[in-house]
């Protein structure tokens, strides 16, 4: 059978991920990918720690990110991203900063643009222009205060804050837990948005749900590592009804919370449970 005319598998821009050893996702990043971008991911080495404190700055070693960087230059991509929540907040603003820095020296041309995800969860609370963000987490108690203090000095007033104490499994965390641990953290009052932290936490399908429910933008930790790589390259993330993916929230809402019109009614929101 004469294939010629198919003429070879369409052009293709690379973003290369690191991620820690333990990350179970990678189909859920794919997600927020558009056609014309591949994604190259490469993993930490194992440690046997749980998730802590100390495994956060564990896979954050600066050699350990040059060597998975450096195993991503032979496919070329044109943004690295390093994609754990935790491992990038650990050191604080300067500690991720640092990190970016070390990314980026390691790139095979020395100049490869580098992101992480808390360094994105800023940029993307600066793009929605939130002051006041509600935390969700499922750390300890410990790990979720490193994320409070990175927020809070970035200059973001912490609305409200839950976790679930969890040092393993994570990915297997369901979206009705998320949900439900949602609502009451923002039923604290006072957000502009919820970040749902964790770049092992399931999130793509509970975000447009609960920002229909909750009448304000939600962002998750693979959302904002997504959104802020494929950003680098001049492209957009997909994603339905997701505020950060199609503007600010004042697109989608009204100055008082309100839907405006356009707003779809998602099957859930006629629901009182959770399905």
């Amino acid at each position: 059978m004469d294939v010629s005319f198919l003429g070879g598998p369409r052009p293709q821009r690379g973003v290369g991920v690191v991620a820690p050893f333990d990350f179970a996702l990678d189909r859920e990043l794919w997600r927020w990918v558009p056609d014309e971008v591949s994604l190259h991911l490469t993993r930490t080495p194992f440690v046997p720690v749980e998730v802590s404190l100390d495994l956060a700055r564990l896979v954050s070693e600066h050699e350990t990110l040059g060597k998975a960087v450096r195993a991503l230059t032979a496919v070329e991509p044109e943004v690295v991203a390093y994609a754990c929540a935790s491992g990038s907040f650990v050191g604080g603003i300067a500690g991720e900063r640092a990190m970016g820095e070390a990314m980026v020296r390691a790139s095979d041309s020395g100049s490869v643009p580098a992101v992480t995800t808390s360094g994105a969860l800023l940029e993307a609370l600066a793009e929605l222009r939130v002051r006041r963000v509600a935390l969700l987490t499922p750390y300890t108690e410990s790990v979720t205060r490193a994320l409070r203090d990175y927020v809070a000095e970035a200059g973001v007033r912490v609305s409200g804050c839950a976790y679930m104490g969890l040092t393993r499994h994570i990915w297997r965390v369901p979206y009705r837990e998320v949900v439900a641990m949602a609502r009451r953290t923002v039923r604290v009052g006072g957000a502009d948005a919820l970040f749902i932290s964790c770049t092992n936490l399931p999130t793509y399908d509970v975000i447009p749900q609960l920002e229909a429910e909750l009448r304000l933008p939600v962002l998750s930790a693979n959302q904002v590592t997504m959104w802020a790589a494929l950003r680098r390259l001049g492209t957009r993330a997909v994603g339905p009804y997701q505020a950060l993916l199609g503007g600010t929230s004042h697109a989608l809402w009204g100055s008082g919370g309100e839907a405006v019109p356009g707003w779809p009614v998602l099957p859930e929101e006629q629901q009182e449970g959770w399905t």
